[in-house]
């Protein structure tokens, strides 16, 4: 039972889009990544997704609308919903998601993140 602190987690790495895992309960990943630039489009067919911005501007584009999202707020991304995450300058984020949950979902590129480090 110890303390995160969330900037000096962030301080640890530089690179984007390489989600890093800081806790775990009930199955679930509290994970910190840094966003730069666009995301793939991709859906989560088993997992609801939580983007929580910690600093920064941070847009979910969604097939029929895209959602801003600025310091302290949050969205939930349903599962099967399609998205693509946009950061135009380089924004902090915690993820609340089921361990299982791969971070391009249905689609495997050059992102795809198979094993997290533990921060």
């Amino acid at each position: 039972m110890d303390k995160v602190n969330l900037s000096e987690k962030f301080a640890l790495f530089t690179d984007h889009w390489s989600p890093k895992i800081v806790g775990e309960l009930n199955g679930q990943y509290v994970k910190l990544a840094k966003f730069k630039g666009e995301f793939v489009w991709h859906k989560h067919d088993n997992e609801d997704e939580m983007f929580l911005v910690v600093d920064g501007i941070l847009k979910i584009e969604f097939r029929d609308k895209t959602v801003t999202l600025n310091k302290d707020e949050f969205i939930i991304v349903p599962k099967g919903t399609e998205h693509r995450p946009i950061a135009e300058n380089e924004v902090l984020v915690m993820l609340f998601e089921p361990a299982t949950t791969l971070n391009t979902g249905d689609v495997t590129n050059e992102l795809t993140q198979y094993q997290l480090d533990k921060l």
